[in-house]
């Protein structure tokens, strides 16, 4: 993962069929309970970054540029000005302080996931993308 404070995207791709506790637990904690549900969160706080670490078999998470947060915002109808998403970008705000509810419902991606029991190098969908999770983000909305 990023050693510098960047805003992660983390997004829900398997279900809660056959999930072990521990990890169904760690999803609830994170607010990701359903499928094509999106979080937001800092990369540098180390708690956050272990709990998206150990659930990386059932999400997929990568750095979220300023453009793309920006259609995600609009599109979800959330006001936020320019300021406000380079902060929320550079890990100096949160969602929460500029009151942008948590999780963000998403629709599932045009032409589908890659395949969600493989990693996303090895061709599928689950766990690092890095800035792959733009474009797949992009194709959600």
């Amino acid at each position: 993962m990023a050693e510098k404070s960047k805003l992660l995207a983390v997004i829900r791709v398997r279900g809660r069929v056959k999930v072990r506790q521990s990890i169904a637990e760690t999803l609830d904690r994170l607010n990701l309970k359903r499928v094509n549900n999106l979080v937001l969160v800092n990369s540098a706080n180390a708690s956050y970054a272990g709990m998206v670490n150990k659930c990386k078999d059932f999400v997929t998470f990568g750095e979220i540029d300023k453009d793309t947060l920006a259609k995600l915002l609009a599109a979800k109808g959330v006001k936020v000005d320019e300021s406000a998403a380079s902060s929320l970008i550079s890990g100096s705000a949160s969602p929460k302080e500029l009151k942008i509810e948590m999780p963000i419902r998403m629709h599932p991606p045009k032409r589908g996931y890659e395949g969600i029991k493989l990693a996303y190098n090895s061709g599928g969908a689950l766990g690092y993308r890095s800035e792959g999770i733009n474009k797949l983000i992009e194709r959600m909305l």
